[in-house]
């Protein structure tokens, strides 16, 4: 009985699994295949600092496509951004509380500009945002042209891509090898993930919405939080969390909250759904159109400083393909080409499922061309995935 249930219940929601079980099966082949490198400490950590500039601009790109639209600009616009930052740092001194906000500002109104003819004049958002992308590579190469290479000399903006949460003070004695705050908020994360659970449970019930039986319920909740508890333990075994990731789990919260908690998440997917419909339900769609896009700008330029800071500088090829690996990530995070699909978290999955790839063949010696090309047969396995299911369900 117990495994019918499983099977019914994989069958029902594959697509909402799939991918954390390629994520799982990825990690435990590379386990495998570098004899436990993989999944050292160091490794794991270095992996979720370099998903961060991905991560939060496959964020924003799920939002863009679940509205039947995309961004080219992403890419060149973080880099250009990036170098914003690092000018207005080194060559006009600005602090880091007036460089950062300015710079997310500055992604708003480039979002907003990419919107206009798309929301006002109805062009394609491909043909908007590769005008974009040819004006901030130009842009990018302007700023840069002096120089080529801009070194970022400010701590506390290179902590930002560089540094780790501090430590529970007065606690170095206690289990000195581990980062105890890094675990205490593993703790935190997986009591709040069961207390959701089981609260979400309760509404689904008392709405007679189905439910999955009991002990599959239960056997997830236990999966899911040793899986936290034993990520949050390895890198609590080298440095902790690192101020990137943090800024990651961040976003994602507030971007889920938005979209499954708010009036304009319900927005968003309904404009998505069918934005005829949407319209003459009285949404604005022009609206919704320029608050994601300008969104869109806003995650750009904190990818910019993500991945500028973790540099410790701006160079010329800064946001390169940055856009095509953001376009994979929400893909293979489960968000459909057809829109009014895919979930803020499952990009964060989609964004590292594609960045463990590089790393673990990276580990195992394999060709940078070689790993182009598993990379596209990840991303055509997933598009192809969403097509069947989608085809299946009706």
């Amino acid at each position: 009985m117990f495994f019918q249930d499983l099977k019914k219940i994989l069958r029902e929601n594959i697509r909402d699994y799939g991918m954390y079980i390629a994520l799982f099966a990825i990690w435990v082949i590379f386990a495998i295949t570098t004899e436990g490198l993989f999944l050292s400490s160091r490794n794991l950590s270095n992996l979720f600092n370099q998903v961060g500039y991905i991560a939060v601009l496959a964020v924003g790109m799920t939002v863009v496509i679940v509205i039947r639209h995309i961004d080219l600009s992403v890419g060149f616009l973080a880099g250009f951004l990036g170098a914003v930052a690092a000018i207005m740092m080194q060559s006009w001194g600005f602090p880091v509380y007036v460089v950062i906000p300015v710079v997310l500002g500055l992604g708003i109104v480039a979002g907003l500009i990419t919107a206009t003819p798309v929301a006002r004049l109805g062009v394609p958002s491909f043909v908007a945002s590769l005008a974009g992308w040819l004006i901030y590579r130009g842009l990018l190469g302007v700023v840069t042209a002096g120089t080529g290479t801009i070194i970022i000399t400010n701590d506390i903006y290179n902590a930002i891509g560089n540094g780790y949460i501090p430590d529970i003070p007065g606690l170095t004695n206690f289990l000195p090898d581990v980062h105890k705050l890094t675990m205490l908020i593993g703790i935190v994360g997986v009591l709040l993930y069961i207390r959701n659970a089981f609260s979400s449970r309760r509404k689904k019930q008392a709405y007679n919405f189905e439910v999955m039986p009991m002990n599959i319920f239960i056997l997830q909740l236990v999966f899911i939080s040793l899986l936290i508890l034993g990520i949050t333990w390895v890198l609590a075994g080298y440095n902790g969390l690192s101020w990137t990731f943090v800024i990651v789990l961040v976003v994602v919260g507030i971007y889920s909250f938005i979209t499954t908690q708010t009036v304009l998440g319900r927005h968003i997917y309904a404009t998505g759904g069918n934005p005829e419909a949407a319209q003459l339900s009285g949404i604005n769609v022009a609206r919704i159109t320029f608050i994601v896009f300008a969104s869109m700008g806003m995650l750009s330029a904190l990818s910019g400083i993500l991945f500028s800071s973790r540099l410790q500088s701006a160079t010329t090829t800064a946001g390169q393909l940055f856009e095509l690996d953001a376009i994979a990530a929400a893909y293979v995070g489960g968000v459909s080409a057809a829109g009014g699909v895919g979930s803020i978290f499952g990009s964060l999955i989609g964004a590292l499922v594609m960045i463990s790839l590089t790393s673990g063949m990276s580990l195992m010696g394999v060709d940078a061309n070689m790993q182009y090309i598993v990379r596209g047969l990840v991303l055509v396995a997933a598009v192809i995935f969403d097509v069947v299911t989608r085809r299946s369900a009706k």
